[in-house]
């Protein structure tokens, strides 16, 4: 079976005072449908920019990287864009709802762009709502619903598309421990479903919960293991 995910020799970094810094080196890394992987490291390791290249937000100065058996590389940028849209769904830290949009709104909002129609849209996000325990708040603004509502309005809006992966930005971050706990027990909900995730963090514990953990360390994937549980 062909990955989902297939990044070989991939290198990056940024020209800082006539000289390039590296931030990504040599980074080779296969994910398979149905994965739960967590992709680990502190601050200034990496990640985020791993992260970027994965979701097709940036691309690499050097190797390749296909997505669902596409050549993201030579991809126009109007197709990266409609890639980014069908193949990902996005879980940001900072939730990146639209304050004057409802929640079933905000959930419609990436549909819009696939040329859906307003009918099939709607259904699909009050489906969605309905699948993260929302539906009776889908008419309800950001700023009326707490930090986790939040979250999981941000995690119907990425299953609306029903994109082939789930890609979770520090999830937990700006959420408490009891509210970040449920959002874990969620996504690993998702998980057993048959969804692939990669969840970015630089905490040990959140890492823990996938079932696969990849640690970057100065640009340097370091270690790949499996967890038991």
């Amino acid at each position: 079976m062909e990955p989902l995910i297939q990044i070989e020799h991939m290198s990056h970094g940024y020209m800082m005072g006539g000289q390039r810094m590296p931030i990504l080196q040599d980074i080779s890394l296969t994910v398979h449908k149905g994965e739960f992987v967590a992709i680990i490291g502190p601050s200034g390791s990496g990640k985020s920019t791993l992260m970027n290249m994965i979701g097709c937000l940036d691309l690499s100065n050097s190797g390749d990287y296909r997505l669902d058996g596409h050549n993201v590389r030579k991809l126009s940028d109007n197709r990266l864009a409609r890639i980014r849209n069908e193949k990902i769904g996005f879980i940001f830290q900072s939730f990146n709802l639209l304050p004057k949009l409802s929640a079933v709104e905000n959930v419609e909002l990436p549909l819009i762009y696939r040329g859906l129609s307003h009918r099939e849209r709607k259904a699909r996000a009050i489906q969605a709502l309905q699948q993260v325990g929302l539906e009776e708040r889908m008419h309800h603004r950001p700023n009326q619903l707490s930090g986790g509502q939040q979250q999981r309005v941000a995690i119907a809006r990425a299953l609306a598309g029903d994109p082939p992966l789930l890609l979770a930005d520090e999830p937990t971050g700006a959420l408490d421990t009891n509210t970040g706990r449920e959002v874990m027990h969620m996504i690993k909900g998702l998980h057993a479903q048959g969804h692939t995730i990669i969840l970015i963090t630089h905490d040990l514990d959140i890492a823990d919960q996938a079932k696969r953990v990849v640690r970057i360390q100065n640009g340097l994937l370091t270690e790949d293991r499996r967890n038991e549980a």
